[in-house]
């Protein structure tokens, strides 16, 4: 089985998976403990605009959805915060329109769209090196914001009405955090597809956060588990020569379900 480490495309996709789930666990996190994962999906959703909108003006797919999500991300920030929108609503609309718009856009671009089905559902074995380097950069600039305001970003998250009362501009760190989301939603594009993508963003921290309250803590345990899951579901799909991104959600899944009855035995429900 080891023999496979010898093809440079596993190898991208060891790299990737490793990167996204640094991106995972730390945003992630953050998704969980403030109950964004609604938010999350309609994001995740929406970036198919982008992916429609890189095909149609003729750049990078992963390029278009990165500017497009960000400004998803940021619109239904202020749409909540200060046109005082019923965020479900908000998460409905965004949902839709975003894959409507992927769908017009590639309708309308001459020729067709050869990744288009790896961009909805994902393919890490075929990630190339130059989308490595992206995620890399992406982690990096993820990785050194929640550094830089990590006491903020823990205050607006356990509460936000406490941070006001702190002079903490609020509003400024929630479209903050909602853009680092966007940036992990595409990266993940790649490692599972932007129909799966909740489920990897979601699924190591949710199991983290049962076994610790700290948010440090929590992001550790969520990228390792992360890893660990991106490991096990690509060698999985390797060994039963079946879709990657599909196997490490369901091997997420399983996890996830395992952990919550472990948590229940352990308090004797």
């Amino acid at each position: 089985m080891l023999e496979v480490l010898g093809f440079e495309f596993f190898r991208n996709a060891l790299v990737a998976g490793a990167l996204a789930s640094v991106a995972c666990g730390v945003i992630g996190t953050y998704v969980v403990v403030r109950r964004m994962v609604a938010i999350s999906g309609g994001i995740s959703h929406a970036a198919f605009g982008g992916i429609g909108l890189g095909y149609f003006l003729g750049i990078d797919p992963l390029i278009g959805a990165t500017g497009f999500t960000v400004a998803t991300a940021l619109g239904m920030g202020a749409l909540q915060l200060r046109a005082k929108q019923q965020m479900d609503t908000i998460i409905g609309a965004v949902w839709a329109a975003g894959m409507a718009l992927g769908i017009l856009f590639v309708y309308l671009t001459p020729g067709f769209a050869p990744d288009l089905f790896s961009y909805l559902f994902g393919n890490i074995l075929l990630v190339p090196r130059g989308d490595i380097l992206m995620m890399a950069i992406l982690v990096v600039i993820i990785v050194t914001v929640v550094a830089l305001f990590y006491l903020e970003l823990q205050a607006i998250t356990f509460d936000p009405d406490y941070a006001a009362v702190m002079n903490l501009p609020v509003e400024r760190l929630s479209l903050l955090l909602l853009v680092l989301i966007a940036l992990t939603v595409v990266m993940l594009i790649r490692v599972v597809g932007i129909i799966l993508v909740i489920a990897l963003l979601t699924l190591p921290a949710a199991i983290s956060r049962l076994y610790t309250t700290r948010i440090w803590s929590m992001m550790v345990g969520a990228v390792v588990l992360g890893i660990s899951f991106t490991m096990a579901g690509m060698w999985l799909s390797y060994l039963l020569d079946v879709p990657s991104g599909a196997t490490i959600i369901l091997v997420s899944t399983l996890a996830y379900a395992g952990s919550l009855g472990i948590e229940r035995l352990r308090l004797g429900d």
